[in-house]
């Protein structure tokens, strides 16, 4: 066993204590954030943010929370969230595969025509009619799925990773009968577990975070999403504020600044308990791509 020297030590003691420090400094806005939710309008335009409101107020809250609209729209991100990552994963591993494979006859046309639709997109008004009208996709909840299944950026960094495995495990199986879905799903999954943590991660991150697309093609306010939900919130907020600044109430502050910091504890807290479970696989996964595929 080697020993440490006392300069090892010393220098190991300063990377502990800089990353101590950089993770309070990472985590002193959130706390604020979260503090300063929790104090009364009033407080916050005369002393800004605050980690200790001297007025406690859950005004910001009651108001998200005035019905079981919040809780619905928290059911329809949770699924599409739940539904779209396992989906995207799903098929994203299996085009990713296929073009690492050297075996398969057209793998580099077909990872061609994928990378084609990084660089040129038919637009805004094409996407919509094509989704909305030909594919009859409006107003349904797997258009926050279907649309944004598979990302190519997200394929080829899988691809890549795939590409570094020892083809010779593949080659082992196929000896013994096996086919290429049983490859795939018994083989390279189950040693690419912080590519796929990682993979997932972003894709998980996008279906949560995503407004844009029930702006365009969700009417039915049951199958709102929460960040869409949360989007309309915050515009008649800014609505009040307009009226009540011509009308001139007396004695009224409406709650936006902390409305908004509420959302943002409200939106970000259940994925933030994502991370500790991918942790172990992240750091590793950060990787993914880095090498020539």
């Amino acid at each position: 066993m080697i020993q440490e020297s006392l300069s090892d030590k010393l220098l190991k003691c300063v990377f502990y204590l800089i990353l101590v420090l950089f993770s309070v400094y990472c985590l002193i806005p959130f706390i604020s954030v979260l503090a300063s939710s929790f104090a009364t309008e009033g407080e916050i335009l005369k002393n800004g943010y605050t980690f200790f409101p001297k007025e406690f107020s859950l005004q910001a809250y009651k108001l998200i929370f005035e019905d079981n609209t919040i809780f619905r729209a928290y059911g329809v991100t949770t699924f599409v969230t739940l539904a779209g990552t396992t989906l995207s994963m799903i098929f994203t591993s299996a085009m990713a595969y296929a073009i690492s494979v050297k075996s398969v006859k057209y793998r580099n046309k077909i990872a061609f025509f994928v990378y084609f639709t990084m660089l040129f997109h038919g637009g805004l008004v094409a996407s919509y009619l094509l989704i909305s009208k030909y594919l009859g996709m409006k107003d349904s909840i797997w258009v926050l799925i279907i649309p944004s299944m598979i990302s190519a950026w997200n394929m080829f960094l899988l691809r890549n990773f795939f590409a570094t495995i020892d083809e010779s495990l593949a080659e082992s199986a196929k000896m013994d009968g096996a086919n290429d879905a049983y490859i795939l799903f018994r083989i390279i999954l189950p040693v690419s577990l912080p590519a796929l943590a990682t993979i997932g991660l972003f894709y998980a991150l996008s279906y949560w975070n995503n407004w844009f697309s029930a702006l365009l093609y969700i009417n039915d306010p049951h199958k709102f999403p929460l960040q869409y939900l949360i989007q309309r919130i915050m515009n008649n907020l800014d609505y009040i504020n307009e009226v009540s600044a011509d009308v001139n109430i007396p004695n009224f502050v409406p709650p936006a600044i902390t409305v908004r910091l509420a959302t943002t504890i409200v939106t970000i807290g259940p994925i933030i308990f994502l991370y500790p479970f991918l942790q172990k696989y992240f750091v590793k996964g950060l990787m993914v791509g880095a090498v020539k595929g």
